[in-house]
């Protein structure tokens, strides 16, 4: 090449260079010309997180002697990296001194490992993340609340010093600039600033192409009709697809905090069109977004009007008093709460409700809050009172923001891997239904999350002998004896299996614990056809959660089969199919109905 030819190419990349300079400096001018004076205030610091530091440096500073063992440890392990990185410069074949977990998805480009640079950024980064994790896990005297603040933010800050999530440190960001020129960044940037934009200031990541998505089309879209309607919920009852059904029909609970349809996502992974096609007549409760009309709706109110009058409904349905229930997350902590009510012998109505449910499966569902994981960082008496401050203003708590709490405890996942993606690789997010569904969030009255996080997370008063008290009847869950089914998942983050197995001390009833890989979503979202996930089984009940697994049988597939023969048992002889409107009740609607189309997003 010649040298007017060299210096001709130089002199168009600078000129590309300074093109998307300056089209990256336009798009940030006329961002804030449209926003100035509108961006929120800095964050002040209601987890006392500034606190909780302050103790771990006093911890710290007491034991001069082994804050010098640490750093001559992590001293030892750069050395030991040195070495290793100018041996392989050299041409040596040397083992990594430390490599990633197995399941860490960051570094599974080659150039991680090809690349002498980026292997010793990797290995450098790996070698700093892990030695600070442990010298917080090694701190002694440190409150308990603390010290769990202390290790979870401190693991949130590691994840987020990732050389993945910086362009220069990326090779896989690096290879795309190059490539691209820089317009990927450029992209990047327009996303970025798109996000601000639909958070009104705020940074909220696209997770999904959500165009690619309408509710009632393509997700929420096994047929059926809106037969009963209150304040709080919508009853849908889904047309069958077999000529003969279950006598018993199935009702289905879902959590509160999100739209039903993670239970009927597209037809490939809907657990409600496979339960359809199983011969059972489903109903569903869709759940209300609310409003500020509703902030004095209550716990005892949501179980009231919620899976009590579905019930009382679907025997003006059918004409069957006998049903079997499936309540999933917190719609299972609702729903055990109205079993204990059923059960009271101080509820008046008590002859009303007996023998109404034959059976209940939990899935994910939490009733002893002991111990429920890392979500107690966000759960102390400061938060919780700032929360109700806020909420009471508004009436009640945007579903965007618990759902960044949820985010934040997956945050490699379902926030690093999102600014990887849309702002350094300039990428339009994947179409991906479940992610759809995540951000469809609704919101919660103030009345009702307020109740359940003070009496249920603060002071467990739900696994307490009358500990609480709805609708004016004390409740106990031991009480329970109902046939139980119960579903959790080994990597649940928001339910801790090992929490929710402790509801098997507490139920009376024959119980079936089943435990499925994977997380809180993906682990109950597990259509058999799919064959993706295991799960484990064992037909005795343990006192302890480890001695029940170390016991239990592996098993290959979904557990929707295994509860398919579970409930089997209490689902009664054949009968003609139902349709929707065959009984007491009018059809009100199609299916999905209007409350799960009214969305916060």
């Amino acid at each position: 090449m010649s040298q007017e030819q060299a210096q001709h190419d130089v002199l168009e990349q600078l000129d590309i260079i300074n093109d998307i300079a300056r089209r990256s400096q336009q798009l940030i001018s006329d961002f804030i010309s449209r926003h100035a004076g509108a961006l929120p205030e800095a964050p002040k610091d209601p987890i006392n997180l500034s606190g909780a530091y302050f103790d771990l440096a006093t911890m710290v500073i007491s034991d001069p002697a082994k804050v010098m063992t640490q750093q001559m440890s992590l001293w030892q392990d750069y050395l030991g990296l040195w070495q290793a990185t100018a041996g392989k410069m050299m041409g040596y074949t040397t083992p990594p001194g430390v490599e990633p977990d197995k399941d860490d998805r960051r570094f599974k480009d080659p150039a991680w490992t090809e690349n002498h640079v980026f292997d010793y950024i990797k290995q450098s980064y790996l070698i700093t993340s892990r030695w600070l994790e442990s010298f917080v896990d090694d701190v002694e005297g440190l409150d308990p609340d603390a010290a769990r603040k202390v290790k979870f933010f401190t693991h949130s800050y590691v994840e987020a010093m990732s050389p993945t999530n910086f362009a220069v440190s990326n090779p896989e960001v690096m290879r795309e600039t190059l490539e691209t020129n820089g317009e990927n960044l450029l992209h990047g940037l327009q996303n970025l600033l798109a996000d601000l934009e639909s958070g009104d200031g705020k940074l909220k990541i696209s997770m999904t192409d959500e165009a690619a998505f309408e509710i009632g089309v393509n997700v929420a879209a096994t047929p059926g009709k809106v037969v009963y309607r209150n304040e709080l919920m919508e009853l849908l009852q889904f047309d069958p697809s077999t000529k003969k059904v279950n006598k018993r029909p199935l009702l289905i609970v879902p959590p509160w905090i999100n739209k039903y349809y993670i239970l009927d996502l597209r037809e490939k992974n809907s657990f409600i069109k496979w339960a359809v096609d199983q011969g059972h007549t489903v109903f569903a409760i869709s759940w209300v977004n609310p409003g500020k009309e509703l902030a004095h709706k209550d716990f005892a109110d949501y179980m009231l009007e919620g899976p009590l009058e579905a019930l009382i409904a679907i025997e003006k349905a059918t004409g069957e008093r006998e049903v079997n229930v499936l309540a999933y997350c917190l719609g299972g902590t609702l729903f055990a709460a109205a079993m204990a009510w059923m059960a009271s012998p101080k509820n008046k109505a008590r002859k009303d409700w007996q023998d109404r449910v034959l059976s209940v499966s939990y899935l994910t569902t939490l009733v002893d809050f002991k111990d429920t994981g890392d979500l107690n960082v966000f759960i102390d008496e400061a938060q919780v009172t700032a929360l109700e401050k806020n909420m009471n203003e508004r009436g009640y708590l945007e579903g965007s923001e618990m759902a960044a709490t949820f985010n934040m405890m997956r945050s490699s996942d379902l926030i690093w891997s999102f600014v990887i993606n849309n702002y350094l690789l300039g990428k339009a997010p994947f179409p991906f239904d479940l992610l759809y569904w995540n951000g469809d969030s609704t919101r919660m009255p103030a009345a009702m999350h307020s109740f359940y996080l003070r009496k249920m997370y603060m002071e467990n008063k739900l696994s307490e002998p009358e500990g609480l008290e709805l609708a004016g009847v004390p409740i106990d869950m031991r009480l329970i004896d109902t046939p139980a089914y119960m579903v959790s998942a080994h990597e649940d983050h928001i339910a801790p299996w090992k929490a929710t197995y402790a509801a098997t001390g507490l139920y009376k009833g024959d119980i079936r614990f089943v435990l499925s890989a994977s997380g809180h979503i993906a682990g109950v979202v597990n259509p058999p056809a799919s064959n993706k996930y295991h799960y484990w089984a064992n037909d005795k009940i343990e006192a302890d959660a480890d001695v029940w697994l170390d016991k239990a049988k592996q098993h290959e597939g979904s557990w929707w089969t295994d509860w398919s023969k579970w409930v089997k048992k209490h689902a009664g002889s054949k009968v003609n199919a139902r349709m929707p409107g065959d009984g007491e009740l009018i059809v009100l609607e199609d299916a999905p109905g209007s409350y799960v189309k009214v969305s916060a997003r």
